[in-house]
């Protein structure tokens, strides 16, 4: 049963709930997983996640569907990107086995968190890894801690599925083109701040970003990846620095499965003004459609439309339906967790 929250008027932030799991690796090997109700962990002053950034993330949803079950989706996709994220900085690997068995056990010791079919908010589940053990002078941790916390949540911005204002940012790079931005880490997010709080200032809902190397071609969409569409066409950027959203890549497969052509490839600057429908799109809020985009350095304004575009409303509600179990899963996308 679910508790007595106003569903409707939650935000995309954090909600206590009752329990998180968690699991230490220690002396060559991950222990057993542990039942926490604290929201604290205790951590070594010279932990390597404090000086040194050994901290990588992962976000999916636990969905309440229509038929009453509740359904993961890609939860495999979460989990290699989180093994990516580790290898990238030198951290310990979470098998899938640790993975699943953690998400599945925090969903379940707070089902009464999971918002009901039809409210608009979900579960979010916020896997974290960090390097706990200490060290002074630059270089990995012996001990790390994987956590898995949740959180009910609402859309991750205001509008919900409503076209929003974007600022294209130029003097602000996200991450270098053979650095960190193709893995999950906190540092690409720290780095874009100061531009997306500019940028929410000025009343623009995100950021969009060009490539750090020539400042041509598009890149990362603030915290999600970008689309455009034309001539039938779903258009996503190819970059080192974009990070790979489990999101953006089921919107390809649907978008195929509707008929469209799909293009991953450099996206340059001038090519805005030629696209039909714009959008940001990852999994706290699926696809957000763009109104306009401003560049400002520039003095352009590309104006896309009040409304969410045919095509991105339809790549919209296929994706929201198969997660939630209305729409054939096709492709084996979603995982029914028993017994909740």
């Amino acid at each position: 049963m679910a508790k007595d929250i106003n569903w409707g008027e939650l935000p995309f932030g954090y909600y206590k709930t009752d329990y998180n799991v968690r699991c230490y690796y220690r002396d060559g090997k991950w222990g057993e997983l542990e039942i926490s109700s604290s929201e604290y962990i205790p951590v070594h002053m010279a932990a390597t996640t404090l000086h040194y950034g050994q901290e990588a993330f992962e976000g999916l949803k636990a969905y309440r569907g229509k038929d009453g079950k509740v359904r993961l989706f890609r939860w495999e996709e979460n989990a290699k990107r989180l093994r990516n994220s580790a290898h990238g900085i030198l951290m310990k690997e979470v098998p899938d086995e640790l993975f699943y068995n953690a998400i599945v056990k925090a969903v379940k010791l707070n089902a009464e968190y999971i918002p009901p079919y039809g409210t608009g908010a979900t579960l979010y589940i916020r896997p974290l890894l960090i390097g706990s053990g200490p060290q002074v002078g630059v270089k990995p941790a012996n001990e790390y801690l994987f956590m898995v916390f949740v959180t009910p949540v609402g859309p991750y911005f205001k509008t919900g599925f409503k076209p929003v204002d974007v600022e294209l940012v130029r003097d602000v790079d996200r991450a270098a083109p053979l650095g960190t931005g193709h893995i999950k880490v906190g540092g690409n997010y720290a780095a874009g701040l100061r531009a997306t709080e500019r940028a929410h200032q000025r009343g623009f809902a995100s950021v969009l970003f060009l490539d750090a190397r020539e400042k041509k071609y598009i890149d990362e969409a603030g915290p999600a990846n970008f689309f455009g569409i034309k001539n039938n066409t779903y258009i996503t950027p190819k970059s080192t620095s974009i990070l790979p959203s489990i999101t953006n890549m089921s919107l390809e497969q649907i978008a195929k499965d509707l008929g469209l052509t799909v293009e991953r490839r450099k996206v340059p600057v001038e090519e805005l003004e030629t696209f039909e429908e714009t959008g940001a799109c990852g999994t706290a809020a699926i696809i957000t459609p763009i109104r306009k985009i401003v560049d400002n350095d520039m003095g352009k304004e590309y104006f896309y439309g009040d409304e969410a575009g045919e095509v991105s409303t339809k790549l919209y509600h296929n994706l929201r339906g198969i997660q939630e179990g209305t729409i054939e899963d096709k492709h084996n996308w979603t995982t029914v967790i028993e017994g909740i």
